[in-house]
């Protein structure tokens, strides 16, 4: 079904996994990891997940909302004092701009749902997103002034999730990538998952491709927003919103620990009223955008696209996980829809 993408150049390679709630129920792989070397792309290929890291980071944020230590509803100042001389912006033209107190401070469902107002990223987030401390990046934030009135607009927002993300780290006194690996990645199994792939690790990852000037044929490239080598853990940092490396088998682990609602293998990670916050829809009726926390919610689905390419969905009524890896900026030809042909598959073949 997928080859045929491959065979026209219009698909790379992909790993296409779905899982049900005890288990995997089907890995398929097609295509190459690396196109000149011919390199047969492996079921354990390593994928730059990006975005997908947003729904990651959510779910740790509520781990916190289930202990107590912090309420969605709270002002993000109340974690985070650079942010309680936010403004935003009311009129602005080539010539000037007009700032005013927002009508409320910012909270963290709002910058965990992509309605703050606050910016995709700062302007000292150049010319990669790793470039900057956790702390350093968010105080960026706070000085910059909103874009929008809190709660009135959906505005797709890095600098929201890394916000929160940041809040993790006020509350909890431990760095935010400690917590993440001592709180989710290391109980679920998720061994191949970092922000740093290690040198096995980075051999394993999977080239980047679009489409060429002719739009007839891929072309290799490299991750723009992220700075090389991504071994470097002294000058790289860990960017929640979208910094994530993994596999398809352990997105899946992810992703079963959510479709069995916050818990897997006797480990409860989110209580049950935590989940639906995280997966249920926070923006408003006056926006078009259905967004939960971390995560996009459709009809019967949720789940998370990555910068490259890559998706997962959860499909609770089906009790299924579908999972496709790819590395693309762009597809040529018909390559976009080879996603979609194997979603219907699995929900042919696995879904209730």
């Amino acid at each position: 079904m997928l080859q045929p993408f491959v065979d026209r150049e219009e698909l790379a390679g992909a790993v296409a996994l779905v899982a049900g709630k005890e288990g995997i129920l089907a890995t398929e792989t097609v295509g190459f990891a690396d196109i000149a070397n011919q390199k047969k792309m492996p079921p354990d290929a390593m994928f730059w997940i990006a975005s997908q890291s947003k729904g990651m980071t959510a779910t740790a944020v509520m781990m916190l909302v289930d202990e107590g230590k912090i309420s969605l509803d709270d002002p993000v100042e109340k974690y985070l004092p650079e942010f309680q001389s936010q403004m935003v912006v009311v009129e602005e033209d080539e010539n000037h701009r007009l700032l005013k107190k927002p009508d409320h401070p910012i909270t963290i469902r709002e910058v965990l749902s992509h309605m703050s107002g606050l910016p995709f990223k700062s302007a000292v987030e150049v010319p990669t997103l790793d470039a900057l401390p956790l702390a350093t990046a968010v105080r960026s934030y706070a000085m910059t002034p909103l874009q929008t009135q809190p709660g009135t607009h959906y505005q797709y927002s890095n600098a929201g999730i890394n916000t929160a993300a940041r809040i993790i780290e006020v509350v909890t006194g431990k760095p935010y990538e400690d917590f993440m690996q001592q709180r989710l990645f290391d109980p679920l199994g998720m061994h191949d998952t970092t922000f740093w792939p290690d040198e096995s690790q980075v051999a394993r990852l999977a080239k980047s491709y679009r489409p060429d000037v002719s739009k007839k044929h891929l072309i290799e490239f490299p991750l723009t927003q992220l700075s090389y080598p991504l071994t470097n853990r002294t000058n790289r940092y860990p960017m929640p919103a979208g910094g994530l490396f993994s596999t398809a088998q352990d997105t899946a682990k992810f992703c079963q620990m959510l479709l069995n609602e916050g818990e897997l293998n006797g480990h409860r990670y989110l209580s049950k009223a935590a989940f639906k916050e995280l997966t249920s829809r926070q923006t408003p009726a006056s926006v078009k955008q259905s967004y939960g926390l971390g995560l996009s919610v459709g009809p019967d689905w949720f789940g998370h696209g990555g910068a490259h390419a890559t998706n997962m969905e959860v499909h609770p009524e089906q009790g299924i996980v579908m999972i496709w890896m790819v590395q693309h900026g762009g597809f040529p030809g018909k390559g976009a829809q080879a996603k979609n042909k194997f979603r219907d598959w699995a929900l042919q073949r696995f879904g209730k």
